[in-house]
């Protein structure tokens, strides 16, 4: 029998010191000067080379990246230059934000293996989806999909406890997780990750999304921009998808939210299965 949920400490001071105790990784120089490279109005490929050709971990990672096929190219890039020039600047920057951020938190939070395999897959699920639901570009969807759930080995650092917490949150079919975790810890993961989000610079409608994804009432809410809405929805259903994929009987979250994913999406329960077996066939491909 679950225990009563007790109210949540609502003391903005408490929370506000939390808040001190709790290590958001600074966002490194590196990806600072691949932004400026990349706000400016005719971002060069050269010029971001260059920047990356500076990180030999970095450059290994987006040489392995574009000859994966992820990308499927017909060309194997041969140096930094010719992959970006291959892949693009946008994608290129992408990427490489994804990559800073999986070395920029601590390997001794957690087992972060299987973290960062489930967010490469739900990154690579939403690249996927949007193409069928355009609720915005490749790009954002795949930078969300990496950094949805950025907030967990986070509050794992933070919180010896934090594992057992997660766990109860996950196999909560009523209450939303969020609320389990505040209940715990007085934030949650989903507040943590917008806020690393915005303190490394990445889109608004990444940092929101990441705020609100497991409130599943947003998606009937019109004032939230329609792209966060879609992300939300389509993030929902890759992450069913993928536990579908891996041998998961039932989903809390999608038990929660999975009749609103599919009125927003405009599809039936059986169409969100077809979609979740077309993935599962993507998760086949090696990589």
């Amino acid at each position: 029998m679950n225990q009563p949920v007790q109210p949540v400490v609502s003391d903005k001071q408490a929370v506000d010191n939390l808040l001190k105790t709790i290590r958001i990784p600074p966002r490194p120089s590196l990806l600072v000067d691949l932004q400026k490279e990349l706000n400016k109005d005719e971002p060069s490929a050269k010029g971001l080379a260059k920047i990356i050709a500076n990180d030999v971990a970095l450059a290994a990672s987006l040489l392995k990246l574009t000859n994966s096929s992820f990308f499927g190219l017909r060309l194997k890039a041969q140096s930094v230059d010719h992959a970006v020039n291959l892949i693009g600047t946008s994608q290129t920057g992408i990427l490489m934000t994804g990559i800073i951020a999986r070395q920029s938190i601590s390997a001794s939070a957690m087992k972060m293996g299987k973290f960062w395999d489930f967010s490469s897959k739900r990154a690579q699920a939403l690249s996927a989806m949007v193409r069928r639901a355009p609720v915005c570009t490749s790009d954002v969807a795949h930078t969300f999909g990496l950094f949805c759930d950025i907030g967990v080995p986070i509050l794992m650092e933070r919180f010896p406890d934090y594992g057992e917490t997660w766990k109860k949150a996950n196999s909560e079919y009523a209450l939303p997780l969020t609320s389990i975790e505040d209940q715990y810890h007085i934030t949650n993961h989903a507040s943590i990750g917008s806020l690393m989000a915005r303190t490394w610079g990445l889109p608004e409608q990444v940092s929101t999304a990441i705020l609100l994804h497991h409130d599943y009432a947003t998606l009937e809410d019109t004032a939230t921009d329609e792209g966060v809405r879609g992300l939300i929805a389509l993030t929902s259903l890759a992450e069913y998808a993928i536990q579908k994929y891996e041998g998961q009987e039932s989903s809390s979250e999608w038990h929660k939210g999975g009749a609103l994913v599919c009125q927003f999406l405009g599809i039936s329960a059986h169409d969100a299965e077809d979609w979740c077996e077309e993935l599962q066939d993507l998760f086949n491909t090696p990589h």
